[in-house]
């Protein structure tokens, strides 16, 4: 076990202890199994750090009880940086504690002044915690919260855990994203409690076989696959699975969001006892995404077929079902099975089930009926091309 405090962190809130951390890291890493321990009743400040492999032991275990703070003082972040705390290239790597990630993210949500006035923060924020290139990776029992940008990043990992953790972030922090995962597979999220300024969950381009229950998304946008195909980019996302999922005032419920112009195909989805509760758009797919003031019509996109909606039911403020698919390339094999929606209240400004080129089958009947989903499969489904296989 290696104790930052014996590698001369003072955990004092105030003092640098980067490289002390650093010092620490360099000595686990030589050690297999062993535990690199931040201990409770302390504050760590440190600046942007990476533990880093490839030639790291496996099985290294990072034992959080303390706080970890981050710098708000411009001078730590450079020109900008992608990440704060990074582990990356590392075989078994572990978080978990019941310590907390404290990324004092205020000052980058609302551009406040930082602690010296002279010096600006960079326009590029940093995700609080990032995995990159690791396998058999496990994040439980801590918190991360008041997150720069995004909490929780997975990009080019393989089989990963998250349970038993909280984030949490205001819901009007911008781009606060709650757990991102990209080009990763076998992932498994549950027991979690979100509550964040962007999507809880955000699923992006690369993932397979990931698997998300018994969470809890609000404040938020919901759980996202997307967006996919940005800059005629080509996504592949298959075998999703969340259920058991709790929603309570968030933007969207579950949703799939992909630009104009882009390939690739989303497949097998399955969205399963989802419970909503003020949720201003329960169920979406949005083919037409752009957080831009306008974006220009393209005809190309990313292919959806194969998506399961059953047992969602609850309370939306907007419309329950928004279905907005390609003109060139309709979603196909969207099946809907005990969907209950409820109006919140008369008085807000509701919209009815708004359906554009989505096929599919209701196995039961809906609540409100969404008469718009069309029967069986789209006449003229362009064939797939090589750019759209994955």
């Amino acid at each position: 076990m290696f104790d930052v405090l014996d590698f001369g962190a003072k955990g004092d809130g105030v003092t640098d202890d980067t490289k002390a951390f650093e010092a620490a890291w360099a000595t686990a890493c030589k050690v297999r199994g062993s535990v690199m321990v931040v201990p409770a009743e302390f504050e760590f400040l440190v600046g942007p750090i990476s533990f880093s492999g490839p030639y790291c032991q496996p099985n290294i275990i990072f034992q959080l009880d303390g706080m970890i703070i981050a710098p708000t003082n411009a001078k730590y972040w450079g020109s900008g940086l992608l990440w704060w705390i990074e582990f990356s290239k590392l075989q078994g790597i572990t978080i978990r504690g019941s310590g907390v990630i404290e990324g004092r993210g205020s000052v980058w949500w609302t551009n406040n002044e930082p602690d010296e006035l002279s010096l600006v923060l960079p326009k590029i924020k940093p995700t609080a915690l990032r995995f990159y290139g690791s396998y058999n990776v496990t994040v439980s029992g801590i918190t991360i919260q008041n997150s720069q940008q995004c909490h929780l990043k997975f990009d080019n990992c393989e089989t990963v855990q998250v349970y038993n953790m909280t984030i949490a972030s205001p819901g009007n922090s911008l781009n606060t994203d709650g757990i991102h995962l990209q080009n990763s597979r076998d992932v498994m999220i549950h027991h979690t409690n979100m509550s964040c300024g962007d999507d809880c969950v955000s699923i992006q381009t690369g993932c397979s076989n990931i698997n998300i229950h018994s969470v809890t998304c609000g404040p938020g946008h919901g759980i996202s696959i997307g967006g996919l195909g940005r800059d005629n980019s080509k996504a592949c996302v298959s075998n999703i699975t969340v259920r058991d999922v709790n929603l309570h005032s968030t933007m969207t419920g579950v949703r799939i969001k992909t630009w104009q112009g882009g390939s690739g195909l989303v497949q097998n989805i399955r969205f399963s006892n989802i419970r909503v509760t003020e949720v201003q758009t329960p169920i979406m797919i949005d083919q037409f995404y752009c957080d831009r003031s306008s974006c220009k019509n393209q005809t190309s996109a990313v292919a959806l077929s194969g998506i399961v909606y059953e047992n969602i039911k609850g309370s939306y403020t907007v419309k329950p079902v928004h279905f907005a698919c390609s003109d060139a390339s309709p979603c196909s094999d969207i099946t809907l099975t005990q969907v209950e929606l409820q109006p919140l209240q008369e008085h807000y400004h509701m919209y009815e089930p708004f359906c554009w080129q989505t096929y599919g089958e209701l196995y039961t009947p809906t609540l409100p009926p969404i008469a718009c989903l069309q029967n069986g499969k789209p006449t003229s489904n362009h064939i797939l091309s090589d750019l759209d296989l994955c």
